[in-house]
């Protein structure tokens, strides 16, 4: 009887056991939330322009204990606070800052910036709020159309302006950028490497993209830029989902026992994939898996050039192939996979295309000749560049790990940049295109207030930064939407002809995500948090 009773008071005592929570309600806890953004938009927005300052990072996950960088995002990423309010407003931060990288490869600091801009303008609205945050939402929609038809495309001399700017001005890594990039074509990627030597140098060979990224986070080896990187590495294709792990026992065994490394690009089951990302997390394996490219009879098309690109045998569901004979002479092989969020990358170790490859190209440009529809005419269009497309890898060095880690980070950023340029063109950079939209803003609205304070922070912010005091009426003397001020020079001029100059998609995400960001705290009147301790 004792014990019984015992085991049902044990039993409700787990059942009433609870996590305690902080409570803030209204303006006392968005007043701390302003507070946590204002902090990181500190640290963060030091940086932005050309005269922006460097930030040193104390960090176990750098080299020596720490870091010295202009990189919006480290820096917002290495933030964190004692208050747990201030510190929820930071990941918030960080979220906005690091969707922007994703989106665009740049434009963190402009993201803060703007953000902050815009708690400042909005966090004493009224009652009328929710109305005031929709039309705020409308009328940044119209700013965006508005950079949408002017944007400019981007022309090799632009390309390189491009990656200067975005390397902190640096000339020799914008001129390295845009020779890498004239190597490899349009339709070529771009990858960022370390040297093993002090030199910076780039390398073009061949490879091929996946429009599909890894398949968990948990397969990640590179944190920093949530990558998988996998180097000599074996490669399975096939469109049959694989069940069970036994399906594949017989690659699995030779890839553990020879200590190699393997991607799966095929559909596999949930289970599966537990089983293996819990054996990389053992480092047991040295694994990562891509699901399958597109649906349909473009998948399997698809994963036929795959294959071919990577030298491997195509096991196929239609044509009744059997996943458990697979061996592996019928795996592929790339000297290295970058797998991404969204794509990933597979690097040839010579630039020497296989008679395989040659007869596929020739079969689809025949294919191409014959097909009537746009639709198919581009597809097979995409499918010609991705089997040919050639892959440069820009190689960084340094004379210290410290100065070798701020230049790969302002490299992989002016990558980036100049593929958001390619993508969606060109803007006159230096804050100047969102300032100027500002300035068309008519309307004493609250809506319209707020968004054309927010436009001229980045411009007022670098200003700030070379130490110079802007005069709203220098911007009003010459209406002309490219006519602004090179903050490197202080020459004015039209922002085109001297080379300061901004993607387009960079400018837009980091607006996009700053009000998507800014809207959310200011419409928030609760916020829960974990209680915390803080111990001696």
């Amino acid at each position: 009887m004792f014990l019984f009773v015992y085991l049902c008071l044990k039993s409700n005592l787990i059942q009433m056991s609870y996590t305690p929570k902080n409570l803030l309600f209204n303006e006392e806890g968005r007043d701390k939330l302003y507070k946590g953004i204002e902090k990181i938009s500190s640290a963060v927005k030091s940086t932005l322009g050309p005269e922006g300052q460097t930030v040193l990072i104390e960090s176990t996950e750098h080299t020596h204990g720490m870091t010295v960088t202009k990189d919006g995002v480290t820096v917002a990423k290495a933030v964190s606070l004692i208050d747990p309010t201030e510190h929820l407003a930071v990941n918030i931060m960080k979220r906005a800052a690091d969707a922007t990288a994703t989106q665009a490869g740049d434009g963190t600091t402009t993201a803060i910036v703007l953000t902050e801009a815009i708690l400042k303008e909005g966090k004493h609205l009224d009652e009328n709020k929710t109305n005031v945050l929709r039309d705020l939402k409308k009328e940044t929609d119209k700013v965006i159309s508005n950079l949408k038809t002017k944007s400019r495309k981007v022309t090799d001399k632009r390309l390189r302006d491009v990656a200067t700017i975005s390397a902190n001005n640096d000339s020799g890594l914008g001129k390295t950028i845009a020779e890498v990039y004239k190597s490899v074509g349009k339709s070529g990627i771009v990858t960022v490497d370390r040297s093993q030597t002090s030199e910076t140098y780039f390398e073009s060979t061949h490879g091929l993209k996946i429009d599909r990224g890894y398949s968990s986070p948990l397969f990640i080896n590179d944190q920093k830029k949530d990558e998988c990187v996998l180097e000599d590495v074996h490669i399975l294709v096939s469109d049959a989902t694989i069940e069970n792990i036994l399906n594949i026992e017989n690659i699995l065994k030779p890839i553990i026992q020879g200590s190699k490394k393997l991607l799966i690009i095929a559909p596999v089951s949930q289970n599966v994939q537990n089983t293996l990302a819990a054996n990389v997390m053992k480092n047991n394996l040295k694994i990562c898996v891509i699901q399958p490219p597109n649906f349909g009879y473009k998948q399997h098309e698809l994963m036929q050039d795959i294959a071919v690109s990577v030298g491997a045998t195509y096991f196929s569901e239609k044509t009744g192939d059997d996943l458990s004979l697979m061996s592996m002479n019928d795996l592929g092989y790339s000297a290295k996979l970058i797998a991404g969020r969204d794509s990933s990358v597979l690097i040839k170790d010579t630039e020497e295309e296989s008679q395989e490859i040659t007869e596929r190209v020739d079969q689809l440009k025949q294919a191409y000749e014959v097909q009537t529809s746009k639709e198919s005419k581009d597809f097979i269009s995409t499918r010609i560049a991705s089997l040919t497309g050639g892959i440069g890898v820009i190689y960084v060095g340094g004379k210290t790990d410290l100065e070798q880690k701020e230049l790969y980070d302002r490299v992989d950023d002016a990558v980036c940049a100049v593929r958001s340029a390619m993508q969606e063109g060109i803007l006159p950079g230096g804050g100047v295109a969102l300032y100027k939209e500002s300035m068309k803003i008519e309307g004493d609205s609250d809506a319209k207030r707020i968004l054309k304070k927010a436009l001229q922070s980045p411009l007022k912010q670098i200003w700030l930064n070379a130490g110079m005091d802007i005069c709203d009426e220098q911007f009003h003397l010459d209406t002309d939407f490219s006519f602004g001020m090179n903050i490197k020079t202080k020459k004015a001029g039209d922002m085109y002809d001297m080379g300061v100059i901004d993607p387009l998609k960079v400018t837009r995400t980091a607006l996009e995500n700053a009000v998507s960001v800014a809207t959310t705290l200011l419409s928030t009147n609760a916020i829960i948090t974990m209680a915390r301790t803080i111990e001696e």
